[in-house]
């Protein structure tokens, strides 16, 4: 019987996974940031050796991005080191690990969809930690996949979607940026394709899960109006240059899922269509 160990599970995607893993009556362990610190590494050798889980779905991550520009060494440990950990004790006790990565690995200057082969080079020190969490797990030479996702929203967690809803729905305007483009991506459609590549036929690697389509985020903005029944105008477009941030943002963020579909596992569908089933299924967590 498989035994799943979620971590992260207090964050948008930990949870779904447990949601949705606890739903199929799977035999599950879930551990949030309070019930274990992956930066811990005997803590998290020893929650491992304790649960001995046969798939680990690791959704723990250092995802203040602005705060890892000066605060690198703790995003390290969160992001590069303990996914190394837990890799290799898996590659050691024949166990599965499904790892969440970024497209913040990228630099952004593509102007077509990224692809798994494509070269890596980050701009920001998030993006840096997560890409040195990505060789640290690729290296265990186990039964290990690092998946990369983007623009993850839900109904936990602070998220673009989220704050952008409460907003408009109190009447305030939003000034949003449409010079960066990529496809939101809800964290149940995600967590449902990354339980599936845990128990999937599949060669160990690397992936990129995104739903279809792409858009800026002046556009998702606008989207989040319409679902809501908000007034468009509310959403006003500006530039990154005009909303600067201590991180810079990949420019685009798109991520190619042609090797996730080759190899039959479920393609997320069309970013708009997701979001509308996020907002009806999921707006009062969404909007409060």
């Amino acid at each position: 019987m498989t035994r799943w160990l979620v971590t992260g599970a207090g964050g948008a995607v930990g949870s779904d996974l447990v949601d949705l893993l606890t739903a199929q009556e799977a035999d599950v362990a879930a551990r949030d940031h309070s019930a274990l610190d992956v930066a811990d590494s005997e803590a998290l050798t020893a929650a491992l050796e304790e649960i001995k889980p046969t798939v680990v779905l690791n959704a723990a991550a250092y995802t203040r991005v602005d705060d890892a520009e000066t605060d690198e060494d703790t995003a390290l440990r969160v992001n590069g080191e303990a996914p190394g950990v837990m890799a290799r004790w898996c590659a050691e006790h024949r166990a599965r690990m499904v790892h969440i990565s970024t497209d913040y690995v990228f630099d952004g200057n593509a102007a077509a969809p990224y692809e798994v082969k494509d070269k890596t080079g980050p701009v920001s020190a998030y993006g840096r930690t997560k890409r040195a969490g990505e060789r640290a797990v690729l290296a265990a030479d186990g039964n290990v996949h690092v998946v990369r996702a983007a623009w993850i929203y839900g109904a936990r967690g602070t998220n673009f979607v989220r704050t952008i809803a409460r907003r408009l729905l109190a009447g305030e305007a939003v000034d949003v940026v449409d010079d960066q483009r990529g496809a939101p991506t809800w964290s149940r459609d995600l967590a449902a394709a990354l339980i599936a590549l845990g128990t999937a036929d599949v060669r160990p690697g690397l992936w990129h899960c995104a739903p279809q389509g792409e858009v800026t985020w002046y556009g998702v903005a606008v989207a989040i109006a319409e679902e809501l029944d908000c007034d468009p105008s509310l959403v006003r477009p500006t530039t990154s240059e005009a909303f600067v941030r201590p991180a810079p943002r990949p420019r685009y963020s798109v991520l190619s899922s042609r090797k996730w579909a080759n190899y039959g596992l479920p393609v997320l569908p069309d970013w708009r269509e997701s979001l509308h089933q996020a907002l009806t299924v999921a707006r009062e967590a969404l909007t409060t």
